[in-house]
Parts: structure tokens; C-alpha cells; sequence
């Protein structure tokens, strides 16, 4: 998207960081209107098989936003990642009442030792949220028009499904930021974000096959969605997916940037489905034919 703001200007700070504080929601994860689940509910919830996963992610997540903080020099982009990790430890809270409220079978697991490279394992953890929320955005879709739950139990999952919204933009913003404080024209932003990108699709593809396996209870596989929703379709999934995230992104400033290459690949996408089938469509209808007049 265009936008009237020249990225890694003082402006653009000044913008992504106060868009940021000021979108803040404040809560309490314990006192959230926490539905009554009827047994089936309860068994359809405590059947999600990447529950302990998600509580591990979202509590090193906190981890490694907390451990980055105090490195970052600007006062004002500190600020703002200083809140994001209240948000993202509020996240492992939230998952943690969950758990206790509705009986489900996860438990805290060792973190991993920070590594060395903490801005590394911040940037890696950005771009890795970018990819798991774009994929979120459509299984959040996919399973409430399921019916999989109720919705006062979605409505709370949105509320974090809004802030991972917001990560994703500050994120994108501040690598904009950064990169552009650090002399890195279009070009090789580019190419550092496909690397970066490359490295959470590695992550995810090991994700994936560790999900045919008994879960270790370290990653959020939300590509397991398939797993416990009934007529899941690629297509209808990368649809959801785009969409949500066009709806999404739709509320946040024009002029703050956003998430393009997902969102590219996931059009490019569709418009071959879409070739593909109106290609298909004559030969279809022409074996269609000759099946009737044999």
C-alpha cells in the first residue's frame, strides 16, 4: 500500500510506535467472560491436539520480547516493544486459564536458552508470527463458521487474534524502520525478508511433520486445523486466509505498512486454482458428454 509517510523517517516511527500504544486493550485474563462448555464442548476442546504447543510459543515468545527489550537504544521503539511483551506473556496467561478452567491435558514446558543474537531471535520470531498469523487468520475463520466451539469462547480467541494483528504491523513497521536507519535500500530489504521468511517456512515445514507425530508440546501448528475440521479444503483455507487478512489489516493507519509477500503468494495462488479450473472446465464438460452419449 501507498503511504505518505517515508519509511525509517521520525515520522514513521513516531506513527508505528504511538498506533501501537494507542491500540492497546487492557485486561485481565481471569476475568474475561469465560463461557460454560456443555460436555461435548469440553470434549471437542480438550481433543485440539496443539494446546500445550500453543501455551509453549506464546510463553517463549514472551521470553524472547522481554530479553530483547532492554538492548533496543530508541526510547520510543523500546517503549513499544516493552508492551508488546506484557502482551505476549498476557497471551501465555490466557492460554494458562484456559487450560486450568476447561480441564485440558497441558503443562508448562522448559523454555530453550535464549540465544546469543537476541535481536536475530526477535527479527526470527517477528517473521514467524507474520506466517502463523496469516495461516491463523483463515483456521480462525474455517473453525468458527464450523461451529466448532461456541462463540463467546471465539470472541475471546479474537481478542488475541486482533493483537497478533497489531504485532504484525508494529513488526513490519519497525523492520521498515530499522532497515532504513541501517542504510538497506528496497532491494535488499527484500531479499532479507524472503531470507527471513524462508527460515520460518523451514520451521513450519518441521512443524508439520513433527505434527504427524505424538505432539512435543514446543510449536503452533495451525496447519493442523484439517485435523478436527470436517470438509477442509487448500482452496477454501488460502481464500480464508487472504481474505481475513485484507479484513484485518483494513483497520489499522493507511500509511503504516503492512505484510506483502504473503498476501502476494496467497493471490498468485488462487488465480492459478482459478486458471487451472477454467482450464479444466471445457475437457470436463466434453468427458461429460461423451460418457452420456456411450
Amino acid at each position: 500500500m501507498k503511504t505518505n509517510v517515508k519509511a525509517g523517517s521520525d515520522e514513521h516511527k513516531a506513527l508505528f510506535c504511538k498506533q501501537f500504544m494507542d491500540t492497546y486493550q487492557d485486561y485481565d485474563p481471569q476475568t474475561l467472560p469465560w463461557p460454560q462448555l456443555s460436555d461435548a464442548d469440553l470434549e471437542r476442546l480438550r481433543g485440539v491436539p496443539f494446546w500445550q504447543e500453543v501455551y509453549h510459543t506464546e510463553r517463549r515468545a514472551g521470553a524472547i520480547v522481554d530479553a530483547f527489550t532492554p538492548h533496543v537504544a530508541d526510547p520510543v521503539v523500546r517503549e513499544a516493544i516493552a508492551l508488546q511483551g506484557l502482551e505476549e506473556r498476557r497471551h501465555a496467561d490466557l492460554i494458562r486459564v484456559m487450560i486450568e478452567r476447561y480441564g485440558i491435558d497441558a503443562t508448562a514446558q522448559p523454555l530453550e536458552a535464549m540465544p546469543d543474537d537476541l535481536e536475530k531471535a526477535f527479527i526470527d520470531f517477528g517473521f514467524g508470527e507474520c506466517l502463523d498469523s496469516f495461516l491463523g487468520f483463515g483456521a480462525f475463520k474455517t473453525a468458527r463458521q464450523s461451529e466448532f466451539l461456541p462463540d463467546a469462547l471465539f470472541d475471546i480467541f479474537d481478542m488475541l487474534m486482533f493483537e497478533e494483528t497489531r504485532h504484525i504491523v508494529f513488526f513490519i513497521n519497525y523492520m521498515a524502520w530499522r532497515e532504513k536507519q541501517r542504510g538497506l535500500g528496497p532491494v535488499r530489504r527484500t531479499m532479507k525478508s524472503l531470507r527471513f521468511y524462508g527460515r520460518a517456512g523451514g520451521r513450519l515445514m518441521g512443524m508439520v511433520k513433527r505434527g504427524q507425530e505424538p505432539n512435543d508440546g514446543k510449536d503452533f501448528a495451525v496447519t493442523q486445523a484439517n485435523m478436527f475440521l470436517e470438509g477442509f479444503s487448500f482452496r477454501r483455507f488460502v481464500e480464508d486466509c487472504y481474505r481475513e487478512n485484507a479484513r484485518r489489516m483494513s483497520a489499522f493507519d493507511p500509511d503504516l505498512m503492512q505484510p506483502r509477500l504473503l498476501p502476494a503468494i496467497a493471490g498468485l495462488a488462487l488465480r492459478g486454482m482459478k486458471a487451472w479450473d477454467a482450464a479444466r472446465s471445457p475437457w470436463r464438460k466434453s468427458a461429460h458428454i461423451d460418457r452420456k452419449a456411450a
